[in-house]
């Protein structure tokens, strides 16, 4: 019997374990229908990521360990808003080649896949936002879907190449994007061996290798995932309407705050060429501001500004709860 053809097999198993270490790794071309177990083996990463939270009951808390959680989600949200999506997705800024690949490990160490897959999937989104080939519209597929269910669909798993050509021509981002488990891990295995060492040097901090693992790596990562994850869903379902543009986006101050400027996301998708999401100097804009100062220590140059005409607010004509046209 073909291996494809088992309902579940040894060789199921292996090929998952294969493309845990492997992104290149292509999905079968005609997979059986999975049960549940294998459902479960194809998301264990988000599976155990999240069960893994639950180890702070055996560890518990100290001050050291909340405190690099919450450095850590701020570093990582910021690599995801300021690298994956203003230069990777939308190249609103430049910078040399040294400098891309720091931005791509820091943006991969938030565990959410290579730099190639996520401006690939970001700039399909923008193409066909919340049309029927938008793959995270919670217009079109409702709010758990846009949120994360979008995430474990097989369909979604492959980098679409074909919308990151600017990039593949750089081998070691191709490699990060291939082997995007390496650079969590390494962050894992780091902050353990940083716990063990406060540990012996500093006891009073009350510390361990494995509560900065649950707290530095694991929950700082869960609770990055998900407000990574509410510009998606939430992000076109709550807020309003600054500009009339062909999908549902809204502005949210809220969500503005916990992604460091990305809920400004109507004037985002009116204008997504700008390193500015916060159109206004009322809108706050955290990764635009730590983006202008790495332009003045000339890490990076050319941020592309909000133009006057651009800025202009303009009255919205899509109704507020309308699906946007294809």
């Amino acid at each position: 019997m073909h291996p494809l053809s088992k309902p579940w097999s040894r060789y199921h198993i292996i090929r998952s374990l294969h493309r845990w270490f492997d992104s290149s790794v292509p999905l079968e071309p005609s997979p059986p229908p999975e049960n549940l177990y294998q459902k479960l083996l194809r998301n264990k990463n988000y599976l155990l990521v999240h069960l893994a939270c639950l180890g702070v009951i055996w560890v518990g808390w100290s001050w050291t360990a909340v405190w690099v959680a919450a450095g850590l989600y701020f570093l990582r949200m910021f690599a995801i808003t300021g690298f994956y999506h203003r230069y990777f997705s939308h190249r609103t800024f430049t910078a040399n080649r040294s400098w891309q690949l720091v931005f791509a490990i820091l943006g991969n160490s938030s565990a959410q896949r290579g730099p190639l897959w996520w401006a690939a999937h970001h700039r399909h989104h923008h193409q066909h936002a919340d049309t029927e080939r938008d793959i995270h519209s919670p217009i079109r597929q409702g709010f758990w879907w846009s949120h994360m269910g979008w995430l474990m669909d097989p369909a979604n798993f492959a980098t679409r190449r074909e919308y990151v050509k600017d990039w593949v021509k750089f081998p070691e981002l191709v490699w990060l994007d291939r082997f995007d488990k390496v650079v969590p891990i390494l962050l894992g295995v780091t902050l353990f061996g940083a716990g063990e060492i406060l540990a012996r040097t500093s006891p009073h901090l009350g510390t361990s290798g494995a509560q900065l693992v649950i707290w530095g790596f694991f929950i700082s990562t869960v609770v990055l995932f998900h407000a990574t994850c509410t510009i998606n869903s939430l992000s076109h379902l709550l807020g309003w309407r600054r500009y009339d543009t062909k999908d549902t986006s809204r502005n949210n101050p809220i969500l503005a705050i916990i992604t460091l400027g990305e809920g400004w996301h109507n004037n985002h998708h009116h204008y997504p060429i700008a390193a500015r999401q916060g159109f206004f100097w009322w809108e706050y804009d955290i990764t635009y501001y730590l983006l202008v100062v790495m332009s003045w220590l000339g890490i990076i140059s050319n941020l592309r500004p909000v133009p006057e005409n651009v800025r202009r607010p303009q009255k919205t004509k899509t109704p507020a709860n309308a699906p946007a046209g294809g």
